[in-house]
């Protein structure tokens, strides 16, 4: 009764208050990620009117943004949307008009595109390949889909007893809904709703982990859990001077290192994010190759720590990282038509340590100037290492015969993405807590909505002066999954008394380095889609989101063919 109430009270409000800008919906989704589609297209599927509106001007996050070399953990417990999304891929690569850099015979992967015989899926794929796959998945769906509208995100949350009746964008539209989802990496609509949330690591005390908080001691703490082969390559070689001059605490610090030394005590939380860059889709095809480009504002010295670390290489350059016959392994990781995904690596890569860490909570103008900074410093960081003279020449010559590309985002003129990396900004605060307890199956959750299986990661979080006074990476977390686990239900709606009618499949309820396992593309479509079942159950049941049955909320993924759990 007391929601029926409710419900009339919220009508007359909305009929009254918001005019001819106001359009009202069973389902809001705000976040064109893969989650929101998945969100999206689920909601339709339920019968539900359903609004998807991208703040930016091109769907698919992540997916669509240069993160074409999956990272996953187990194939196996991908399911529903998230892996029609990739049977789609494998489709769209069966077409012999869709390989126009090369051959379809000649492309060899890492063994990721496919890992089993026969397998109907496939999983790198090019940016625009993947654009193409969700804007054909959309069209079979009445979803209606909105473009470059931001939430207004200090007033524009508008709620009644415990609900959010409308959402203002900034432009002064407005739209209603039965339930919202907030698919952003950023989590603006739920911070909006005034939503519990945290941003930074946890200590090891708050949830009883070992692996959350400042990694002050990563050699002695390697001991405590299985790292993959690559973890220490992520620091600097030994004895690289941190100083303008060397030798010379007096100069000052070199660029984007921390003040005052020392990276804080082990196992101790703090508000650092763990790093950002671009994941690159580069080429070495001629035709399709967009040359390096020197920034306009490019300063040497910001660059000067590569070179030292170069410099202090003791013996050949290709022995140097372990590279063997590849001296730039980060930009070998093949996709389709001779292009690639480039992600991170070594001492001084694309991440652009410890310049992140207001994005969070930062306005939009402040965000803009964020990403633009780390656009500048990975541009210049790529033109150095494929141009400067004091780059080793072998280097130069490898890294020089790549570049972005002049068929992906837009066919933009210098082939950069919009969409940076967002590892992780604000996390809720419910009232379950994904942790690592929970990746490690110490702890089995009892209300499934997807299943997680990739390694508990975390880029550095921050660049300082150790107590030889060399400088060293602090962060860096790459822990191993024994085996897939379910996450819960309750880690993706807030707690009853903040918001009724929220979901959040992206920044979910967890600890910072649960989250580095779970913080997975297509984890995030899995969740997306079990966020709309439930959002539509909560519809149909005139329920909370909290209250609904979890039976029939099971029952319904299950049948979606959503994988829950491991035989």
């Amino acid at each position: 009764m007391r929601l029926l109430l409710t419900n009339i009270i919220l009508a007359f409000f909305i009929v009254t208050s918001f005019g001819q800008k106001t359009k009202s919906y069973d389902v809001v989704v705000y976040g064109g990620t893969s989650a929101g589609i998945a969100s999206a297209i689920q909601s339709s599927r339920m019968g539900k009117s359903v609004v998807l509106i991208e703040p930016g001007k091109r769907l698919g996050g992540l997916t669509t943004g240069g993160l074409g070399q999956t990272d996953i953990g187990n194939k196996h417990v991908v399911g529903g949307i998230s892996r029609e999304f990739y049977q789609n891929i494998g489709k769209y690569y069966q077409i012999p008009e869709n390989w126009k850099w090369q051959e379809r015979s000649d492309y060899v992967d890492e063994g990721q595109t496919r890992t089993e015989k026969g397998e109907d899926a496939m999983w790198t794929f090019e940016p625009s390949a993947a654009l193409k796959v969700y804007h054909q998945m959309l069209s079979h769906e009445k979803v209606d889909i909105v473009y470059g509208e931001r939430l207004n995100r200090e007033t524009g949350v508008i709620k009644k007893e415990g609900r959010i009746v409308s959402i203002e964008m900034e432009n002064g539209k407005r739209y209603t809904g039965k339930m919202f989802i907030d698919a952003t990496y950023e989590g603006d609509l739920m911070a909006a709703a005034k939503v519990s949330y945290s941003v930074g690591r946890e200590s090891n005390n708050e949830y009883g982990e070992t692996l959350n908080g400042i990694q002050a001691n990563r050699i002695n703490r390697t001991l405590k859990w299985t790292l993959s082969r690559n973890a220490h390559n992520h620091n600097f070689i030994d004895a690289v001077d941190p100083y303008v001059v060397k030798g010379d605490p007096s100069s000052g610090l070199l660029p984007y290192i921390v003040e005052g030394g020392k990276p804080g005590i082990d196992g101790h939380g703090d508000k650092g994010i763990q790093a950002y860059c671009f994941r690159m889709t580069l080429t070495d095809h001629p035709e399709n190759r967009i040359p390096f480009k020197k920034p306009d504002n490019y300063k040497e010295i910001n660059y000067e720590l590569l070179f030292r670390n170069y410099e202090a290489a003791i013996g050949p350059i290709e022995e140097m990282y372990t590279y063997g016959d590849k001296l730039v392994p980060w930009i070998n990781s093949p996709m389709p038509n001779r292009k690639t995904d480039t992600n991170n690596q070594k001492g001084f890569s694309t991440d652009f340590i410890g310049q992140n860490y207001d994005y969070p909570e930062a306005s939009y103008e402040e965000r803009e100037k964020i990403v633009q900074a780390h656009r500048n410093y990975q541009q210049g960081l790529m033109w150095t290492l494929a141009y400067h003279p004091r780059i080793p020449q072998k280097v130069r010559d490898a890294v020089s015969k790549w570049g972005t590309c002049k068929d992906e985002y837009e066919k933009r003129s210098n082939g950069w993405q919009e969409q940076l990396y967002i590892r992780e900004a604000r996390r809720m605060k419910s009232e379950y807590v994904m942790t690592q307890k929970n990746c490690e199956r110490i702890e089995v959750v009892e209300d499934p909505v997807g299943m997680g299986a990739y390694g508990m990661d975390s880029h550095h979080v921050k660049r300082y002066v150790d107590a030889n006074g060399f400088v060293q990476n602090e962060g860096n977390v790459e822990a191993h999954v024994p085996n897939p686990y379910p996450i819960s239900y309750r880690s993706i709606v807030p707690k009853k008394d903040e918001c009724e009618n929220l979901l959040v499949p992206v920044c979910l309820s967890a600890t910072h380095i649960a989250f580095g396992s779970i913080r997975m593309e297509p984890v995030f479509m899995v969740l997306g889609q079990s966020a709309a079942t439930a959002a539509c159950q909560a519809i149909d049941q005139k329920k909370a989101v909290q209250d609904i049955d979890y039976t029939l909320l099971k029952e319904k993924l299950l049948n979606d063919k959503l994988i829950l759990e491991i035989e």
